[in-house]
């Protein structure tokens, strides 16, 4: 593979499978559609997690663990979420292996070893959950139940790509259990505002929040709240979800409470979650042909100084002048990493640390020594300045907002120029077709003109937007009335 990454706009879906691989995030593992995620990687994820662990904590939220395995009886307790699962399970049928007499130093199932009920290995844990909450919750006192975990979970995906769409994946998912409808549908919409708040100020990526269409909820739900974001290619990401569950699997699995007023009642669900699908999204957001761009708030190294040295005496010199500075930095809480690594030239350095998205990039070497400057390079504009050695830790504070702000904002603008209201079927099969992104277009509100559209043109409802106004207009499928726009476009 050349170092070169593929131009985004001669083959955007390798110059992203180049991107993660080159970057040293992950790479395909032995297992058909999983993946590894590399130590880079995993340090994103890390950074997502700890902020949205933060996150949930502040609204009230504890973390859990619940098994892998499900059992299958249970897992068939609540029927539209195992039907809309069912394709995508998983299942383990015996527990033990056997050698092969037939063929030396070969392992099988041992056909004795068969389990007394099948287990699904949790494409999500409602079921598990639910089952257990029945022993927790007795009271409105119990309530309102609060729970999150951080967890894998494997739905058996035919067609994957590392980070969007994979076999097993990482994410969190809350579950919670209300006295109330209203409580229950407001806790589904503070996640969905919890998710948008992180996608936009640390992500830096503006997504639209909404409410899926039926046919679009999640299996199980009567509503799903849902965020979406436009990439670099026009498509939209799904990049988290909440889902208002009513009363269905409290009704599935016999969870009750006793009322202030003595009577026995059913609890109100719900459950919302993101995932390291939610990586892709910030790589397809902002990155470049040069390779990734990070917002500073989610960069595992926000700031890498390189010396530029021509023997140890010249490094010492340097690294006396870096080391307060370095330290400085570190105390407004600000990554450094120092690479003085003799092993490469620091040209080959800077096009590391370009290809892997470091915002802030220094450099310091013999003239600077000399007249007490250092160079800084931002990675989001490629703009570079000198400056005095003792601005340096203004200066990077600052540009690391404005690199943040500079990354959200241009995402803004792509967007926008990216949207496009219509109201024929022409205009919006253009549209879909010749500049792709967001569609806003009345909508009869049937699933059969919803499917008639995505059969015709591949684009799907991503959602009813939470600030669409009420606006008279015909479908622009079907020439029905319709009451206001839904956003359109084609989607991973």
């Amino acid at each position: 593979m050349s170092k070169k990454l593929t131009s985004r706009t001669e083959d955007y879906s390798r110059w992203y499978n180049e991107l993660v691989i080159k970057a040293d995030l992950a790479e395909t593992s032995a297992v058909r559609g999983c993946m590894v995620i590399k130590p880079y990687g995993y340090a994103i994820w890390e950074k997502m997690q700890h902020q949205l662990d933060h996150m949930f904590k502040e609204t009230g939220h504890q973390n859990a663990y619940f098994p892998l395995f499900v059992p299958k009886s249970l897992f068939e307790a609540e029927e539209k979420n195992a039907e809309g699962f069912a394709k995508e399970c998983a299942v383990v049928t015996h527990y033990r292996l056997q050698n092969d007499p037939e063929k030396e130093g070969k392992l099988r199932v041992d056909p004795e070893a068969k389990l007394e009920e099948e287990l699904v290995v949790r494409p999500t844990s409602e079921a598990i959950i639910w089952n257990t909450f029945k022993g927790w919750i007795q009271s409105y006192r119990d309530l309102p139940l609060l729970i999150n975990q951080w967890a894998n979970v494997v739905r058996w995906e035919m067609r994957t790509r590392l980070f969007l769409r994979t076999a097993e994946f990482l994410w969190q998912e809350g579950h919670t259990a209300h006295a109330t409808e209203k409580e229950a549908i407001d806790e589904a919409k503070q996640m969905q505002e919890v998710y948008a708040t992180f996608a936009e100020q640390y992500m830096a990526m503006p997504v639209v929040r909404g409410a899926k269409t039926e046919s679009e909820r999640f299996a199980g739900a009567l509503e799903t709240y849902t965020i979406e974001a436009l990439m670099q290619d026009g498509k939209a990401l799904q990049a988290g979800t909440s889902h208002f569950l009513g009363q269905n699997f409290a009704n599935a699995f016999d969870v009750k409470f006793t009322s202030r007023e003595g009577k026995l009642e059913y609890v109100w669900a719900t459950s919302w979650g993101v995932s390291t699908r939610l990586i892709g999204g910030l790589i397809m957001t902002h990155s470049d042909d040069n390779g990734l761009v990070l917002p500073p708030k989610l960069a595992p190294i926000q700031v890498v100084i390189v010396p530029i040295y021509k023997g140890e005496e010249q490094l010492q010199q340097i690294s006396e002048k870096l080391d307060p500075i370095i330290d400085a930095l570190k105390a407004k809480g600000i990554s450094v990493k120092f690479d003085n690594r003799d092993t490469l030239r620091p040209g080959a350095k800077f096009a590391e640390y370009e290809l892997k998205g470091v915002p802030v990039r220094i450099a310091m070497g013999k003239r600077d020594l000399e007249n007490g400057t250092l160079e800084i390079a931002r990675r989001d504009t490629f703009e570079k300045q000198s400056v005095n050695q003792s601005e340096v830790v203004v200066k990077v504070s600052d540009l690391l907002h404005e690199i943040q702000e500079n990354l959200y904002q241009r995402a803004v603008d792509f967007r926008a120029a990216h949207t496009t209201i219509v109201d024929s079927f022409e205009d919006f099969k253009g549209a879909i077709k010749n500049k792709g992104g967001f569609v806003a277009a009345h909508w009869d509100g049937t699933a059969e003109t919803e499917d008639k559209i995505k059969e015709l043109t591949k684009a799907t409802i991503r959602c009813i937007p939470n600030d669409s106004k009420e606006e008279e207009g015909l479908c622009v499928l079907t020439g029905k009335p319709s009451k206001r726009r839904v956003l359109f476009a084609k989607a991973y």
